[in-house]
């Protein structure tokens, strides 16, 4: 059998906005496909899969353990229902019992953002209840540390671009504050690509997204204290039985993260040699300007940022080049700015020709 666009009237995408959940997040490796292929056609006993996954898992991130689960927001709704339940088997029956009281997850402000889904419907999936801290533009470890009461949980740290940059306090800050009160502390670093710098910096539990940095099938990661991780491997009696991930996903994931630690991701400087063409043939259209710039959020990750001026604004040139097939979607965060961003990590020097194209006809 077939597979093709065509097949399903499937436009084709030229995907230059990241690893963005809305296309897909990312292509596998045959090293993955094959991984995949074992586990779809070959039958496990379930937990026992789960546990020496995640054992194996724990021992190439030198970690307690580690639970694979269906993508990072299902890692932060059963973090959170780990935590509050602590290992009761009622209260994985009975997430929102009201035996239990202490749910509030206190988060920072500027870290409650819209990832494609608000972080705090992951918190509340999970029987938490957000308490913000600080504000939109500011927390320190001071005002984290002023909402803590007898009903807090956890503390959620939101490692992302999405989330306020400026004037925010760090894991390391956040970890001391989680040890001055004995609470744990989890980090969401769904898209971040090292994956040992949170767990080493003191972090409880720390979320992975399968399919961003690592380039794995769709799963996520949870890893941490050994006692946290058997808590959330018992919400599959509970509230992840809706998110459980199957068997093919679990050993491509498995050998993703594997083969990531080996061979890494495409560093900053590679990518920059791959955009310099680009820019330089972007900024021979009219009306646009480009160049290279780094990640707003610190990653060795570099894009081609347009500035687009003239008889077109940002949003006109974005809403064009999704227009045709192949569609181009690129990084729309700074349209109301005039700028658009190209993200290359997933696009080859063909693919980058036709966006060069494409943008000089929509110029035109």
């Amino acid at each position: 059998m077939t597979i093709s666009y065509q097949k399903f009237g499937l436009k084709e995408v030229i995907n230059a906005s990241g690893r963005m959940t809305i296309l897909g997040v990312s292509k596998v490796s045959e090293n993955v496909l094959a991984a995949q292929r074992f586990g779809g056609e070959h039958f496990f006993e379930m937990s026992d899969l789960s546990e020496k996954t995640g054992a194996y898992l724990a021992k190439l991130l030198k970690v307690e353990d580690a639970q694979i689960v269906s993508s990072a927001s299902a890692g932060i709704a059963q973090a959170v229902a780990a935590l509050i339940g602590k290992g009761d088997r009622y209260h994985a029956h009975h997430p929102y019992t009201k035996r239990v009281t202490a749910r509030e997850i206190i988060l920072p402000k500027g870290h409650n953002v819209d990832y494609g889904t608000p972080v705090e419907v992951m918190v509340n999936q999970g029987g938490g209840e957000v308490v913000e801290a600080g504000y939109a533009n500011m927390c320190s470890p001071e005002h984290l540390e002023m909402m803590i009461t007898e009903q807090t949980a956890a503390i959620l740290y939101i490692k992302s671009h999405h989330t306020v940059q400026k004037s925010m306090l760090t894991v390391a800050e956040a970890v001391q504050v989680a040890k001055r009160n004995d609470l744990p502390l989890i980090v969401d670093a769904a898209a971040e690509e090292d994956l040992f710098r949170y767990s080493a910096a003191g972090a409880d539990l720390v979320i992975y997204s399968g399919a961003k940095a690592i380039e794995g099938p769709s799963a996520g990661l949870v890893i941490g204290k050994k006692e946290y991780i058997e808590w959330v491997r018992l919400q599959g009696k509970g509230i992840g039985r809706a998110m459980k991930i199957g068997k093919d996903n679990i050993l491509g994931f498995t050998q993703a993260v594997e083969d990531y630690l080996a061979n890494g991701s495409e560093s900053g400087e590679a990518m920059q040699a791959r955009l310099a063409p680009f820019v330089e043939a972007v900024n021979e259209i009219t009306g646009l300007k480009a160049e290279i710039v780094q990640d707003g959020a610190g990653r060795d990750i570099y894009r081609g940022s347009v500035t687009v001026s003239g008889t077109k604004d940002a949003k006109e040139v974005i809403n064009e080049l999704k227009a045709q097939n192949p569609a181009v979607y690129t990084r729309e965060y700074q349209a109301n700015k005039g700028i658009i961003e190209f993200d290359i990590r997933s696009v080859n020097e063909a693919e980058m020709k036709k966006i060069v194209t494409r943008l000089q006809e929509i110029m035109a």
